[in-house]
């Protein structure tokens, strides 16, 4: 296994964050907020327990959140806000640098997997060995995890068309038995894809209660 990653879990806001799934809360805040913040916890718990990820670590700027995240023991950055989703992971990388943490390389993970399991990330991280990589969505043209190559920058290159992007920037890409860690969640369509993968607890949980 490579040298350990840690792995930087961009969140937006909650009132802010997966607004095309507000359809399967039927536009409730609350209830919004509960399921956006299961998946994250579902996301980032099944995310630390994997062999070479070294830490995973949360960017937000949602005080909420934050807390919800500090409670499992998941250190929390400050996400730079309004400048969007590179801008904000260049500055996490940044300082997780300025933390006195020991070297290890950088990755992002999107935060909406709730069906993702720690062994096909393993595998993942397994086949990326230490080059920059990336895993693509289950579309094919997103991407969930962006791997930096040891001691290099991570060059975030998140947004429409991620995957020909990230392509583009030199990074292998990694296909493989790990649907679960392609399975992001966007609209009702994904979600209802994640849960014939099998979601997490917190998620399961909260669309029961629905």
């Amino acid at each position: 296994m490579p040298a350990g990653s840690y792995l930087l879990v961009p969140v937006k806001p909650l009132h802010a964050a997966k607004s095309r799934l507000r359809s399967v809360t039927r536009g409730a805040a609350q209830a919004h907020a509960e399921l956006v913040t299961a998946v994250v916890l579902d996301t980032v718990t099944a995310a630390r327990r994997a062999r070479g990820v070294r830490e995973v670590i949360a960017v937000t700027s949602d005080p909420d959140l934050a807390a919800a995240l500090g409670s499992t023991g998941i250190d929390v950055l400050a996400d730079l806000p309004g400048r969007g989703l590179n801008a904000a992971l260049r500055c996490a990388a940044e300082q997780l640098r300025e933390t006195g943490r020991p070297p290890g390389r950088i990755g992002a993970l999107q935060a909406d997997l709730p069906a993702l399991r720690t062994a096909e990330l393993e595998r993942a991280l397994q086949a990326a060995g230490d080059e920059r990589a990336f895993c693509p969505d289950r579309h094919g043209t997103g991407t969930t995890l962006l791997l930096a190559a040891t001691g290099q920058p991570l060059d975030p290159r998140f947004g429409p068309g991620s995957a020909l992007a990230h392509t583009g920037s030199g990074a292998k890409e990694l296909r493989g038995p790990w649907e679960s860690l392609r399975c992001d969640v966007d609209t009702a369509e994904d979600l209802a894809a994640a849960r014939a993968l099998g979601v997490g607890p917190r998620t399961a949980a909260v669309l029961a209660g629905r």
